[in-house]
């Protein structure tokens, strides 16, 4: 019996070094990448917003305007009306959310006393006294989860302050130069790669915009609509709780869900259970229309993914980056989806334009002249 065959591989030096320095330019990118986060965070949100106002900012430059004013006129109008929006929310907002705050211990109160909706969780549970004990061995703050120095607190909220001014300024540039930026990096490929990468990130366009228009939309109904059932049953907070639905609304799928508890259990602390179930079978009723036809009407034309993709997406995206993670994960998946579609597209094209002949078997013969 013969000895195995011995097989030697020869790497080069050049492979060696080329391997190394690619790995340690990803490992600085990752390292940027995690270092930058809220930056990055910011910029992908204005990106979002851009990508949302550019087809108002189209209709215009069709219309004969220059891109400049176009963009400063799409701009100007969405800040008109989010300040339109602001005064008329943010004064019945700030005096019900007040209202509310001065209430709590009226509502503490029934609650100790065993009366009220809620009053059974003193007399079955004793819930006040278990709270009571924590409070006393851990502080407040230590039970709600916020245990956070004055200091830290005071500087998320000039982050907080300092982000949103960026993002405006960040929106602002990218519907001015996002288009002619794009042109410049496609101008650097060749033509048969440009017209691909080009009907990528079409796509990619089609669906972000779609997806973040969409859901803009289907939050400010759900905001709306949840207001004046708020207000039918008598509630004295539904511009506060009906804001809240609009912001939780956001969050595909499990937003709503967690607004209806919330609003809900808000209701029936308020109120009693009679309103509280009808609170909660709109709540029901409501959501049925959203699953099954607003949203199909967004994400399977924009996006075109499947309620078990968006589910999946949705529950990946919160676990890697919490609620932002969840809000960006369908139009990043949606784009995933238009990179992977071209990838086949340009490999049958490229399956076709080889004639079958030219293609080398492990029996073809090659002759030197």
């Amino acid at each position: 019996m013969s000895a195995p065959e011995v097989r030697v591989i020869t790497v080069r030096p050049r492979t060696v070094l080329v391997v190394l320095g690619i790995t340690v330019l990803v490992g600085i990118v990752l390292w940027l990448g995690y270092t930058a986060w809220h930056v990055l965070t910011w910029i992908l949100i204005a990106m979002l917003l851009a990508t949302a106002l550019n087809p108002a900012v189209a209709v215009l430059e069709r219309r004969g305007l220059s891109r400049g004013w176009s963009a400063s006129v799409v701009f100007l109008l969405t800040l008109l009306v989010i300040a339109g929006l602001g005064s008329l929310l943010i004064p019945p907002l700030v005096t019900q959310v007040r209202d509310f705050i001065e209430a709590v211990p009226d509502f503490i109160d029934d609650l100790t006393r065993g009366r009220g909706p809620l009053g059974f969780l003193q007399d079955d549970y004793q819930i006040v006294d278990r709270i009571r004990e924590a409070v006393e061995r851990q502080g407040a703050g230590g039970v709600i989860g916020l245990s956070l120095p004055v200091l830290d607190l005071v500087r998320s909220v000039v982050t907080a302050v300092v982000g949103v001014i960026t993002i405006i300024f960040l929106t602002y540039f990218m519907l001015l130069e996002g288009p002619r930026t794009v042109d410049r990096v496609l101008g650097l490929f060749p033509e048969q790669t440009r017209v691909r990468y080009e009907r990528v990130l079409h796509e990619i366009y089609r669906t972000i915009s779609g997806y973040v228009t969409g859901n803009l939309l289907i939050s400010v109904i759900a905001g709306a609509v949840s207001t004046l059932v708020l207000f039918a049953v008598g509630s004295d907070y539904a511009i506060a709780l009906g804001l809240l639905v609009a912001i939780l609304d956001l969050i595909p799928l499990a937003g709503a869900t967690l607004a209806a508890i919330l609003v809900s259990t808000v209701i029936l602390i308020e109120t009693d259970w009679i309103r509280c179930l009808i609170v909660v079978g709109f709540f029901v009723a409501y959501q049925q229309l959203e699953n099954h036809v607003l949203q199909p009407l967004v994400y399977g034309r924009t996006v075109q993914l499947s309620p078990l993709a968006v589910l999946c997406a949705v529950l990946i995206g919160a676990e890697l980056a919490g609620i932002l993670g969840a809000l960006v994960a369908i139009p990043v998946a949606g784009s995933l989806l238009a990179v992977g579609r071209e990838v086949l597209v340009y490999r049958r094209e490229s399956a076709i334009e080889t004639p079958v002949g030219a293609q080398l078997t492990p029996d073809t013969t090659i002759e030197g002249s």
